[in-house]
């Protein structure tokens, strides 16, 4: 039992790692379940992607990566929406617009500096194993405003996934909320690009998320779930980074998608003898 509970007792990078990838899990199982059941994996991976030019410029002028993912979140959903409400062009046009420009300018930046070769990997893949305390904090904070944000607005959430027209009936406004669903999925991935990477962060937003679908039907299921498979990913992928030698994020988000697909592999296993039952038993 030692090799489960030592790297984590005798070592405060990995003590660390394991708390901001716990508040990421959490952050992450929370807005990835919105953005699974909304349909918002486009726009989730484009957020992802499209800081890049933002974090980079940023660390080029000598400012924190943070704020410039800040405002590269900002051009990106202030650009989806101006196209969309100025032109005829649907939002997935949109949103691969920028998507592909974001990221093409992001390389730009960074192949013209010679300043990035150290830091191209942290901002891409994350560095969970040397994540601060300042880090952390704001991580936390972080995850205490999805949560809030999330309960606060449960219900109109609810009927934009389902049913955007019921939520207009009900006297909420589709668009107003659906613009806080963007504001949290950016939040979630300008916070945990620290940790995480820009790269694997998406992966954290819709593996958990996904793995939960496929168990719950209730929003607040799907959440718990989401959250106990993304801690779990974070705790495991730690672990195999620390008795590996392999890269942390890559570790954590592989686990987190292997457990997708065996948890995918038995519902289905399961599904197809529950109608062999059935069938047999008529």
């Amino acid at each position: 039992m030692d090799w489960l509970i030592t790297p984590f007792s005798s070592n405060a990078f990995m003590t660390h790692a394991l708390i901001a990838g716990v508040l990421v899990a959490i952050s992450c199982a929370i807005v990835g379940t919105f953005v699974v059941l909304r349909g918002l994996a486009f726009i989730g991976d484009a957020l992802a992607h499209g800081v890049l030019p933002g974090i980079a410029g940023s660390m080029l002028l000598g400012y924190s990566g943070m704020s410039g993912a800040v405002v590269g979140a900002v051009v990106m959903i202030g650009g989806i929406s101006l196209i969309t409400q100025r032109s005829r062009l649907s939002s997935d046009t949109a949103i691969g617009l920028l998507f592909v420009g974001m990221l093409a300018l992001g390389v730009v930046i960074i192949s013209r500096s010679t300043s990035f070769r150290g830091d191209l990997t942290q901002i891409l893949f994350g560095e969970i194993l040397g994540v601060s305390t300042r880090a952390i904090f704001t991580q936390l904070v972080a995850a205490i405003v999805i949560a809030v944000t999330a309960a606060v607005c449960a219900r109109p959430f609810l009927l934009l996934c389902f049913d955007p027209e019921q939520a207009q009936v009900m006297g909420f406004s589709a668009r107003r909320y659906h613009n806080v669903m963007l504001f949290l999925i950016a939040l979630t991935i300008v916070v945990s690009f620290q940790t995480v990477g820009t790269l694997l962060v998406f992966g954290m937003l819709l593996a958990p998320a996904g793995t939960g679908a496929l168990i719950a039907r209730r929003i607040g299921s799907m959440i718990a779930w989401a959250t106990i498979f993304g801690v779990a990913s974070v705790y495991v992928g730690l672990l195999l980074s620390y008795h590996f030698d392999i890269a942390a994020g890559a570790a954590i988000v592989l686990t987190a998608i292997t457990i997708f697909f065996v948890v995918f592999v038995v519902q289905n296993v399961r599904v197809q003898r529950s109608h062999q039952s059935e069938a047999n038993a008529s």
